[in-house]
């Protein structure tokens, strides 16, 4: 969309009017999303060795041994076909005495995501051998590719990274129960993190019942390893920047190349039409989000396929500007202590890092 239209009361700031997420309905065919099951670009370059472990936690630095020496173990673990597996220095393949995963419990903010990547990193694999996706990524691939091939696609991985594991219905429960059940038997190594221990996942929500039969069997594949800690976004630093004036944030929109503009309501209405499998695919290019009339979500679907879009942002370090009232405030309360309370603080809290990013696109 080109225009040279003037911010309404100034002069022209840029030739080139602000993108529009609303205007953007992007299409993935699935070998994209194969080809992108890949640690997100905020966490390319995240080694073990640039994690920074809070000396006030022990299992900060534990859950680092672990993992490098978990990574260390799939050197020879390639998947080659049912039955025919050979592992380390061309031994035949036993059945795995213990777990045949890691699972990396913690509250948002102590560096999951950074250890999962790092082990995708270190494992001795090409990157062909690996994938690393969220959960509802996962669940988006199974519907793109069907079950069947999914399991043939994932079979022959060295290591299957999940992020974010959240079991949000019990339909979600048996297909990830299943393909998990499948890629154990066929040799495939897991790694997964969550805010909560595997037993307890689904616990405080709807059709608990159904989710903890599912689960048990899932939870004999992991080793849960505990990470404790705050929040490192916030961990020294100062509060989020208040909400600028939606005049500031439209200059800032027209002044920034690859930036969007867009009315918060009107985004809202928006992802309801857009699968948020396509998510990632709808911030391509955009180099920073800003946003008029932030207001409160109203109502639960409308507050989960934010907070996908939120973990998208955040992988691909998209700054967010903003007017109306501050993230803190976008889910009631009645959300926040709800059964979704875990992806609605990681939301705020991301949104929150973003929102600092941000700063410098206003003038002083």
């Amino acid at each position: 969309m080109s225009s040279s239209t003037a911010v309404p009361g100034s002069s022209p700031i840029a030739e080139t009017a602000p993108l529009s997420l609303c205007a953007l309905e992007p299409h993935v065919p699935a070998d994209r999303l194969v080809a992108e099951m890949v640690p997100p670009p905020r966490f390319d370059s995240v080694r073990f060795d640039t994690y920074v472990p809070d000396p006030a936690q022990p299992s900060q630095i534990e859950a680092v041994k672990v993992l490098s020496d978990f990574a260390a173990g799939l050197g020879g673990a390639h998947a080659t076909g049912a039955g025919k597996r050979k592992w380390f220095g061309g031994r035949k393949a036993v059945a795995p005495s213990g777990p045949r995963g890691v699972y990396l419990d913690g509250g948002y903010g102590v560096g999951k995501t950074h250890l999962l990547a790092s082990l995708w990193h270190a494992t001795p694999a090409a990157p062909s051998l690996k994938a690393f996706g969220t959960f509802v990524e996962l669940t988006n691939l199974v519907g793109a590719l069907g079950f069947q091939q999914t399991v043939k696609t994932l079979s022959g991985h060295r290591l299957l990274c999940i992020d974010e594991f959240e079991l949000d219905d019990p339909g979600d429960t048996v297909l990830v129960s299943s393909l998990l059940s499948r890629l154990v038997e066929a040799g495939v190594a897991l790694a997964a993190t969550s805010n909560t221990l595997p037993g307890k996942l689904g616990e405080g929500r709807f059709a608990a019942a159904d989710f903890l039969r599912e689960i048990q069997g899932l939870s004999s594949h992991f080793r849960p390893l505990r990470i404790d800690g705050q929040d490192y976004r916030h961990r020294g630093l100062p509060d989020a920047p208040p909400p600028y004036s939606e005049e500031q944030v439209t200059k800032a929109a027209y002044a920034t190349e690859g930036a969007s503009l867009d009315d918060f309501p009107a985004l809202l209405d928006h992802l309801a039409r857009v699968h948020p499998s396509r998510y990632g695919a709808l911030t391509d290019g955009i180099r920073a989000v800003c946003l008029t009339e932030v207001q409160p979500v109203p109502d639960q679907s409308t507050a989960l396929r934010l907070v996908v879009l939120a973990d998208r942002l955040y992988d691909r370090e998209v700054p967010v500007l903003a007017s109306g009232l501050p993230f803190d405030r976008l889910f009631s309360e009645e959300m926040l202590n709800g059964g979704y309370r875990k992806k609605y603080f990681r939301a705020i809290s991301r949104l929150t890092a973003l929102a600092r990013d941000a700063k410098g696109l206003v003038a002083q």
